[in-house]
């Protein structure tokens, strides 16, 4: 469920591997050596017979520790904060994944589970102690038919935090502009739902601190299956070199013939002379505009409207209209010229009077979008300059796994059950801990 819209995720749509997880496919061997511990002990009948556990106020000689029930907490280390996203995933695993075999035959236990959780798009503060942190999904039960899942759990709120997280930052510097999301090519296909849903969380977290919203936009279908939308896209570099590097030739075969819901963006570097190709490509779809304004045509003036011209320069060359001390690749300075030129094309169209307006209208309405080594701090840097862009396209930085935004997950055993009481029994440099945000979950609706 998300504090967005209050709808919980269910393996209907997430399709995750349940079989295979409840095999131990997806687990550290270390966990399913607990399984075998714990099986072990209770075919053989043992009862606890150490001589130096930790001090408690119970009698624990016969203890049996094959049924031992456990609180788990699982909490982030990525400081200051991470954007919680994949706690759906985990609570799914948790109700199709809980139990043990009895032979072949797996036996569901979930329903005797205790689990609190709070919901995706949550934010879960990390003060840099381990001892004093804020749990994202407590669960209490007999820890035997839940312990395999901790390695995919952990892995599930890593990967899709950290993506969540990373998207976050980069929507909290980008001056409320659009950010499109190029990661697919960066990594596996099978990470590309996930990877999609937390994208829109982060793009849902920001819209409800901000009066002015941001809508999601994903490149690739299964990057919206989890939260019900679809891939949209413009062209790549390998539509211009089917027209023979002819950038507004390729763009006007674009718009004569796809839908005029699908944005026409412009593509502009592929000879390394992205004010040319701008003109050009504008010059071209005027004419077919003007003809379309003249006759009142609206869906022929969508056609052809150019949205936008995209500058996806490569960082180890310089834009043909730059001189020879200026940056390689996408820069401020090459934003301000194709902005500048864009705004001032019309008044060599020889445009009617009448339509002056008209023209001047079009032509600042072709928006920049701006992609190739995006990241926070680029676009920090952008917004801090007033550099014109109007949408920024951000793939790998998005993925980021460093110092800075590596966003662990852990989940530790905090507390024992003992004849119907709880006691802490956390390892050392670990506490029980609360977190305001966490509700109880009820398993029976996945």
């Amino acid at each position: 469920m998300t504090l967005f819209d209050g709808l919980r995720l269910t393996n209907d749509v997430m399709k995750l591997d349940m079989q295979r997880l409840r095999d131990g496919y997806y687990s550290d061997k270390y966990f399913e050596n607990i399984v075998g511990v714990m099986q072990g002990a209770r075919e053989a009948g043992y009862t606890y017979a150490g001589s130096r556990p930790r001090p408690l106020p119970v009698d624990l000689h016969g203890l049996d520790v094959s049924n031992l029930e456990v609180e788990a907490q699982v909490f982030t280390r990525r400081a200051p904060y991470a954007l919680v996203a994949g706690v759906d995933a985990a609570l799914s695993m948790i109700r199709h994944v809980t139990g043990h075999f009895e032979g072949d035959q797996f036996v569901e236990t979930w329903h005797s589970l205790e689990v609190e959780a709070v919901e995706d798009g949550a934010i879960a503060l990390y003060h840099g102690h381990p001892d004093d942190v804020r749990p994202v999904i407590k669960i209490r039960g007999r820890y035997q038919d839940f312990a395999i899942l901790e390695t995919p759990i952990l892995g599930i709120l890593s990967h899709a935090s950290r993506v969540a997280t990373n998207v976050f930052d980069v929507l909290q510097v980008c001056g409320g502009k659009p950010v499109l999301f190029f990661p697919a090519r960066f990594d596996l296909p099978e990470t590309q739902a996930v990877d999609g849903y937390a994208y829109w969380l982060a793009v849902q977290r920001y819209n409800s601190l901000n009066e002015k919203p941001i809508t999601p936009s994903v490149s690739t279908d299964a990057q919206g299956a989890w939260w019900g939308g679809k891939g949209g896209g413009t062209v790549p570099h390998a539509l211009i070199a089917g027209f023979l590097g002819d950038t507004a030739e390729s763009m006007v075969a674009f718009a004569r013939y796809l839908p005029v819901e699908v944005p026409r963006i412009a593509l502009v570097d592929f000879n390394n002379d992205t004010v040319v190709d701008s003109l050009a490509t504008a010059a071209a779809f005027w004419q077919h505009y003007r003809a379309a304004y003249e006759r009142s045509d609206r869906q022929e003036m969508r056609r052809w409207t150019l949205n936008g011209v995209r500058l996806d320069t490569s960082a180890s060359v310089r834009d043909i209209s730059l001189g020879a001390d200026d940056p390689f690749g996408v820069n401020p300075k090459l934003v301000r010229l194709v902005r500048a030129a864009l705004d001032d094309t019309w008044q060599s169209w020889n445009v009617s009077p009448s339509l002056v307006e008209v023209a001047k209208t079009f032509c600042h309405n072709v928006k920049i979008v701006v992609t190739g080594g995006f990241n926070v701090e680029r676009i920090a840097q952008y917004e801090r300059e007033h550099v014109p862009v109007d949408i920024y396209g951000v793939g790998s930085s998005l993925l980021r796994n460093d110092s800075t935004t590596n966003t662990d997950f852990t989940m530790d055993l905090v507390r024992l059950k003992l004849n119907g009481a709880w006691y802490d029994l956390a390892k050392v440099g670990r506490a029980p801990n609360q977190n305001p945000e966490l509700r109880p979950v009820d398993l029976s609706v996945l």
